[in-house]
């Protein structure tokens, strides 16, 4: 009788996955089938397929489709971003507000963000619950990490804002591209790379000269 491990017991079971790895390939799914058939097509029943899950498997973790798009959503927000770590925190205004605004590098050649911005303006108006959660998961999002910036400066004396709601919405709609633009102008990924390097470090003098109020009487 061979000693070796019976590599056939439990063939035809599942693997049993932890709630974090099996949320990880709904998502994997999702995104597959946006950048092949866009947000028109990612069905519930069409992403179940693709992650080889039933659709029930599916509304276990996912209680809806719009919360699966908010999830798709954050995963792609936290790669664009990261909150500061400590010694990160300690920096000035400029660098904190560089370093929030920079994606990796190699994020200048994911197409998925693109993707997701085409669907969620074609589908807007007929979903408008997966532009919400796009808006709630992305944008609104951003705008909420750079505004604790900003409090954290107002707070620290480094400079004095009134609206910090505001100027985080400007400092973060300053740093981006056009979307228009974006939508329509292929560029590859370097020279969008520098574009919005050089864009970025514009846009940060700009807010911090022209954001910071003067002493009232």
């Amino acid at each position: 009788m061979s000693s070796c491990p019976d590599t056939h017991r439990g063939r035809g079971r599942p693997k049993q996955l932890d709630p974090a790895e099996r949320e990880a390939i709904i998502i994997d799914a999702a995104e597959r089938i946006v950048l092949a058939k866009g947000l028109a097509g990612a069905s519930m029943e069409a992403i179940a397929q693709e992650a080889g899950m039933s659709k029930r498997t599916l509304y276990d973790v996912f209680e809806s489709r719009a919360a699966l798009f908010a999830s798709m959503i954050r995963r792609m927000r936290n790669r664009m971003t990261r909150p500061l770590t400590r010694p990160e925190q300690d920096q000035p205004l400029a660098e904190r507000l560089r370093i929030l605004l920079s994606p990796p590098d190699e994020k200048f050649s994911d197409l998925l963000p693109l993707a997701i911005l085409r669907a969620v303006i074609t589908e807007a108006e007929r979903q408008p619950e997966l532009a919400h959660e796009f808006l709630q998961e992305g944008p609104y999002a951003l705008y909420g990490m750079v505004r604790h910036e900003l409090d954290r400066s107002v707070e620290r004396g480094e400079v004095r804002i009134g609206d910090t709601e505001a100027a985080a919405r400007l400092m973060a709609d300053m740093a981006h591209q056009s979307v228009f633009e974006h939508l329509v102008v292929f560029k590859p990924p370097h020279q969008r790379k520098e574009e919005y390097d050089r864009r970025l470090s514009l846009a940060i003098r700009v807010f911090l000269c022209g954001i910071d109020e003067p002493l009232r009487d």
